[in-house]
Formats: structure tokens, C-alpha cells, sequence
């Protein structure tokens, strides 16, 4: 798996809150950084420079396109559950599981993984990728609460359609690379399960605005598996503090974890993964 060259400049970070249905109200989210020169007797750092809003697929998929060199952390899945893939009998070879994938309609998806579902036992009903587990993430093949096999379908065919580099699964533009990020496993580590954020503006509490402030003070303080601190001026700390759909903190989270990734051999990935699965930043 190649990782960045010795020698060469830093890519500019980006994390990338997905919606596989995004809209002015409910727009992906992208937050814009860079490694940053530690201070002196602290961690190194990552400054957060910019919060971009994008309100439509094709939005998304003009920032992929946009010249490198940059290295996205993405917020859905890459890859299905090889057990899902085998019993339906599609590719499995990764770029042409991607292609079968996109090809299908999403009320094809939702019936053909409800019936792979109903046959199986209770407590077993999702098959799941290698990563998930570890990671705390849902099954990839989930069509609701979250909606993460709608996202892959969204997210993933215009990584491969702008020739994206997608490291351990599909070799592109070394320029502009995208890796799977999951804030949700950051965000644990640092605060457990306290909730920080909800799409429903009557569960949007005080509560969840505190804890966002600790999520905030955790990672300013290089806290967690990425041991990186988190820089940000005040204008943008009120922007992630505001957002009370924890649209833009997600962002932020997916923004250090490929911070890590981009200073790790194989981009962080373990020794074995399966390749058609893919794996989840730091899990």
C-alpha cells in the first residue's frame, strides 16, 4: 500500500461529513486543515483553517476533483461485509463490487439486504465487515438509523468516477487521496457515550452543547488514539460549538483521524485487511 513520500510537502487535510441526501438545511460538511509545527512542550498539531458546506451530490463530487495534493477522511462506509458479498454472489473484487453497487436503485438495496436479513437468526441479522466491530460502527449493509449502505452508495462511486486514490482498495491520483474516518469512535474514546449532538432541533439540548465543549477542550489538549492537538481560532470553535446537529464537529473528528493516518506506514491500516471490506481510520 503506497503512503506519502519522504521528502514531499504535507497534503492539505480534509474532513468529510457525509449525507447521502444533502440539501441547503442538511449539507456535507467539509472541514479544512493542516499539520501544523507543535509548540513548544506540546503535541503536534493539526490547525483547523475552513468549514465548507456542500449542498448537492455533484457539489461533492467538484470538490474531489479539486487539484491535490489533499487526503480526505471520509464519514461512511468503502466497502460491504465479504460474507454479505459472497451469499448475493456479486463481485468480489473490490472496484467491481463498487460499480455492481452503484449500478443498483436504493429500493433494490434496501430488498435485497432486508431478505438477507430476514433469514438469518435473531441477533445475527447484519453480517459485518472485520472493522466494525472494533470500531463501535454500524454494519455497512444498514439501510436505516443510520442510512450507512445509502451513504456508500452516494459516497464512494464518485471517489472512484474523479480517479481518487483510495489506499489498500484502488490506486488513483496519488495527489488526492480518501480514506474511511469514523468520528463516532473518537468521540467515544474521548467522552464515552455522552450524546453531543441530534438531527431533531426538539432533542437539541444544553447538555449536548456541553459536551461538545469537552469533545472541543479534548482534542485542543492532543487527547486520544491520534495524539494530536486540534488548533482553531474562536470564530471557527463557536461555528463547531453552534452546530447542533454535530454536523461540523464530525467533520473536525474525521479531520484528526486522517491527520494520524497521514502519518502512519500504510496510511494506518493493520497488516490484514481484506480488501474488498476496507478498514476504519484508527479502529
Amino acid at each position: 500500500m503506497p503512503h506519502r513520500a519522504e521528502g514531499t510537502s504535507a497534503p492539505a487535510l480534509r474532513g468529510i461529513d457525509f449525507s447521502s441526501r444533502p440539501t441547503c438545511r442538511k449539507p456535507i460538511v467539509i472541514a479544512v486543515g493542516r499539520l501544523a509545527a507543535p509548540q513548544a512542550g506540546e503535541p503536534p498539531a493539526v490547525e483547523l483553517l475552513d468549514l465548507r458546506r456542500l449542498p448537492s451530490l455533484d457539489d461533492y463530487a467538484a470538490s474531489l476533483a479539486e487539484p491535490g495534493p489533499w487526503v480526505a477522511g471520509c464519514d461512511f462506509p468503502f466497502g460491504l461485509p465479504r460474507e454479505l458479498v459472497q451469499q448475493l454472489g456479486w463481485p468480489g473484487e473490490w472496484p467491481a463490487l463498487i460499480h455492481h453497487y452503484a449500478a443498483l436503485e436504493r429500493t433494490t438495496i434496501r430488498a435485497t439486504f432486508a431478505a438477507f436479513c430476514a433469514a438469518r437468526p435473531a441477533g445475527a441479522k447484519f453480517a459485518h465487515r472485520a472493522c466494525d466491530r472494533p470500531a463501535g460502527s454500524s454494519p455497512s449493509m444498514k439501510w436505516v438509523n443510520p442510512p450507512v449502505a445509502y451513504m456508500l452508495h452516494a459516497g464512494v462511486p464518485p471517489l472512484l468516477a474523479t480517479g481518487c486514490d483510495l489506499p489498500g482498495l484502488h490506486a488513483g491520483d496519488p495527489t488526492r487521496r480518501a480514506l474511511e474516518a469514523y468520528p463516532g469512535l473518537l468521540a467515544r474514546e474521548l467522552i464515552g457515550r455522552r450524546p453531543y449532538k441530534s438531527d431533531e432541533r426538539a432533542r437539541q439540548t444544553d447538555d449536548q452543547r456541553q459536551a461538545r465543549e469537552r469533545l472541543l477542550d479534548a482534542l485542543a489538549a492532543g487527547r486520544g488514539r491520534p495524539g494530536l492537538a486540534l488548533r482553531l481560532d474562536p470564530a471557527l470553535r463557536e461555528a463547531l460549538l453552534a452546530d447542533a446537529r454535530g454536523d461540523a464537529l464530525d467533520a473536525a473528528l474525521c479531520l484528526m483521524q486522517v491527520a494520524w493516518a497521514s502519518r502512519q506506514p500504510r496510511w494506518g491500516w493493520p497488516a490484514q485487511v481484506d480488501p474488498l471490506e476496507g478498514w476504519i481510520l484508527t479502529a
